[in-house]
């Protein structure tokens, strides 16, 4: 069950209105890690968690307090939208560089949204449910949400430097603080989960389940041109489960056959000589 409260988890004010900002504070509503993103992966992650009660509890509580943060941005957008008009698109248009790099006022915010934030990124695009990641097994889950939040903190912090509006950033700045904080909580989670069952995903495939192959698991292909690669923790030392070293290879060589496909019956029109190839 979800209940909603009136009062926004922190204070939206602006200080004055800025159409295309607007736009611009978009990407961190519907972009692809914006506050959308999160909000529906935490939450299908906390839906389909299969014991381990307390992930899934924190799941949820991240998972609705990102639900505010939506609302929040959408009353952010909808303030910094306060007086516009198609006049104040045509206007904005005529500056070549703003035309050149933003194109004004988002048009979606006058015909489609009636001045309010929209489920889209800062070019229109709309937000897509391919941009969660729910797949079951909590560390590689937990891993997913780090990195979301560490694309979306960093997208909120470049916003912070493109407005002096000091309401605008009074909001960001409250966002960056539980961004930074959502960050530490899946570290936490990372970390316990990686000693409990270990740091490779899925834990339940082991190393030695993988027999001929245990060589590959450790080798550092060199497939570009220099060799500073090599000087990497991952080039040199132990493998952070404590299963193995890495091994350095400079000059890699091929393993395998070369690849002769079949050729295909003449009805699928490949025009390739020669006859089909019959297993």
């Amino acid at each position: 069950m979800f209940r909603h409260q009136k009062e926004l988890q922190f204070e939206v004010k602006v200080d004055r209105p800025d159409p295309a900002f607007a736009r611009q504070v978009q990407e961190v509503l519907g972009g692809q890690f914006g506050e959308m993103t999160v909000m529906m992966q935490y939450l299908f992650q906390g839906f389909n968690c299969r014991g381990e009660e307390k992930y899934k509890d924190m799941l949820m509580d991240i998972g609705t307090e990102e639900i505010g943060h939506v609302e929040m941005l959408c009353a952010l957008i909808s303030q910094l939208l306060d007086g516009a008009t198609p006049a104040e698109q045509q206007k904005a248009a005529e500056d070549p560089v703003t035309a050149a790099i933003m194109g004004g006022i988002n048009p979606q915010h006058l015909l489609v949204s009636g001045l309010g934030g929209l489920p889209t990124n800062s070019n229109g695009v709309p937000w897509n449910g391919s941009y969660i990641v729910a797949s079951g097994n909590l560390l590689a889950d937990m891993r997913s949400n780090l990195h979301a939040e560490s694309q979306g903190r960093l997208q909120v912090a470049r916003l912070y430097h493109m407005t002096t509006d000091e309401g605008v950033r009074a909001t960001l700045r409250k966002m960056l603080a539980r961004d930074r904080y959502h960050q530490y909580q899946w570290m936490a989670a990372i970390q316990e989960l990686e000693e409990k069952n270990g740091v490779v995903v899925p834990a339940s495939f082991p190393p030695e389940a993988e027999l001929e192959s245990q060589p590959e698991a450790y080798e550092f292909w060199n497939l570009s041109e220099g060799t500073e690669s090599g000087e990497g923790l991952w080039a040199k030392g132990s493998a952070p489960d404590g299963t193995g070293n890495f091994v350095y290879i400079s000059n890699p060589v091929p393993k395998g056959q070369i690849y002769e496909p079949l050729i295909p019956a003449t009805e699928l029109h490949h025009d390739l000589n020669g006859e089909a190839t019959e297993k």
